[in-house]
């Protein structure tokens, strides 16, 4: 009977163990997730690389006409120009 209770323990003390690898593995998630969303909040994720066609011509609409800075983009593809026809 002596040797069921030293096993029991000796499993009890490794299941304890194996919580808490597995409660430090999730805190360090959640302490990398935090970091990450102050780093967001404070506006230092910004993105990288040239900004969308849409975003940059809205951004020219608004510098052109201050007065309605609410301007919709066009969605779809541009329409060409129609060019002079010679007669």
């Amino acid at each position: 009977m002596r040797k069921a209770a030293v096993s029991r323990k000796r499993y009890s003390v490794m299941d304890i163990m194996k919580m808490l690898d597995e409660l430090r593995q999730e805190r360090e998630a959640i302490e990398e997730a935090i970091l990450t969303l102050e780093r967001l909040a404070n506006g230092q994720g910004r993105r990288r690389g040239r900004p969308p066609a849409w975003m940059t011509a809205l951004k020219k609409r608004q510098s052109v006409d201050p007065a309605n800075p609410v301007v919709i983009p066009q969605r779809g593809r541009p329409r060409k120009q129609a060019e002079a026809s010679p007669q």
